[in-house]
């Protein structure tokens, strides 16, 4: 029993890496969720390092794992934006939890005497 808990625990955390891991998706989606919508310019010079082409295919991926939409406006020229999908913003529990735990990590990492310091 607990084999088979811990085998589809493990395929649903590989899952969800697949779908979200890597250097970009995760903080292409904590952008859009603090300044969606957002032009693929603004995301780019957001994230600061990304290439076109990189930006291009994490979106597209995203957008094909309904994770984010993207909206194209038939203005002259054409504009397009990115906005996160309800089910993308299902994913903020998740966000939040790492971020703080990132912080923690940080402060432990750079400061580990404070750490020490504080009592149980």
């Amino acid at each position: 029993m607990k084999e088979t808990y811990c085998t589809a625990h493990l395929r649903s955390i590989s899952d969800t890496l697949e779908l979200i891991g890597g250097k970009w998706k995760l903080l292409i989606m904590t952008l859009l969720f603090s300044e969606s919508p957002m032009r693929f310019s603004e995301i780019q010079r957001a994230l600061g390092t990304i290439t076109p082409r990189m930006l291009s295919k994490e979106l597209k991926e995203l957008e094909l794992n309904e994770l984010i939409e993207r909206r194209v406006y038939p203005t002259m020229p054409v504009s397009v934006d990115y906005r996160l999908t309800d089910y993308g913003r299902s994913l903020d529990s998740v966000m939040v939890a790492l971020g703080d735990w990132g912080k923690q990590h940080r402060k432990r990492i750079m400061h580990p005497a404070k750490e020490e310091a504080v009592p149980a």
